[in-house]
């Protein structure tokens, strides 16, 4: 069982500060994902956690140990990149043993273990094929094989999947998600900038900005009770709509938000405004409606749209699904 703790890290670069103060405590067999805009921090987070880069001040403790000087291949991690960095003039079976092969394991265990893990990601009619010969998902499976192999305490995931068409990514998700399942023990920590991959596939959340950890809770603790503008504008898709101005001020807020599902137009509602565009998903649509806040407002409907663009229509938000935030972007009571 392996439980992960970071207490008071930061991280510069000379004087420029990129992560602040972090601190987490990762339970043993949680999937966590650390998700933000480009910059946050959360890729050199991760790879301090890999050892690969130092740590300015702060502890990172593995299984209660420190292991800030520890070398990466001595703390029993095993890191995916966005990049499969697979051998080209290896086959599958040479890149997921190669590892193995430098530990000086026997070759009937390396057979074993390369085959187990083929087997758990759907590998085993390629072990003999070159890397080129495969398609990204199954590189990327590849590149999951030879981690597994090494059966690493932590298994740390940075963008593995943004080389991946749309398709793929759904794919690659229950696939990972299945083998997180079927190793209960390993702790996995997965990077990403894709809010949808964390809402899919994290037990945790932590959002990132500026280097800083904004907030951190279930999927839905995030979705449903966000701290910040921030969080509540990062998790979900569409984003959250916000009203400024006296759009907000008769709510006693200086910022109200509320998400396109919470969205009816009605007969006479909180607010009017022109459809600027309407998008027909088919299972729902979407409507942009321009109330004169800063971006236009979104309503989810279910089903297809009749509205047009240039019609004139009344909103409101469902009872109980307000967000008021204060001028420093955090919740009012």
């Amino acid at each position: 069982m392996t439980e992960l703790k970071i207490i008071d890290l930061n991280k510069s670069y000379g004087g420029v500060e990129v992560l602040k103060n972090i601190n987490l405590d990762i339970k043993s067999g949680e999937f966590i994902v650390f998700v933000g805009p480009s910059g946050c921090g959360k890729s050199t987070l991760l790879r301090c956690i890999s050892g690969l880069e130092e740590i300015t001040s702060g502890e990172l403790q593995i299984e209660g140990k420190r292991v800030n000087e520890i070398v990466p291949s001595k703390r029993g991690i095993a890191m995916v990149f966005q990049s499969y960095a697979l051998y080209p003039h290896m086959s599958v079976f040479d890149n997921m043993a190669y590892s193995l092969k430098l530990k000086k394991t026997p070759k009937d265990e390396i057979v074993a273990l390369v085959n187990e893990a083929a087997e758990k990601l759907q590998l085993t009619e390629y072990l003999d094929r070159l890397p080129k010969a495969l398609s990204g998902g199954q590189r990327q499976r590849v590149a999951i094989g030879r981690s597994i192999v090494r059966n690493p305490k932590v298994f740390l995931f940075d963008e593995p999947l943004s080389n991946l068409d749309a398709a793929l990514r759904v794919q690659m998700r229950m696939e990972i998600a299945e083998l997180a399942e079927s190793l209960p023990d390993t702790t996995m920590i997965y990077v990403t900038h894709d809010q949808v991959e964390a809402m899919t596939m994290a037990d945790r959340i932590v959002v990132l900005r500026d280097g800083i950890v904004e907030q951190v809770g279930t999927p839905m603790e995030l979705y449903d009770n966000p701290n910040s503008i921030f969080v509540a504008g990062f998790i979900g898709s569409p984003k959250m709509n916000f009203f400024t101005g006296d759009l907000a001020k008769k709510f006693n807020a200086h910022t109200l938000g509320a998400r396109a599902e919470h969205m009816d137009i009605v007969e006479k509602g909180d607010w009017s405004g022109k459809v600027i565009h309407s998008e027909n998903l088919g299972s729902d649509s979407f409507i942009y409606v321009n109330v004169g806040s800063e971006t236009p407002i979104v309503v989810r409907q279910s089903g297809k749209s009749v509205r047009k663009p240039g019609e004139m229509v009344e909103i409101s938000a469902k009872e109980g699904h307000l967000y008021r935030f204060d001028q420093d972007g955090r919740p009012l009571e």
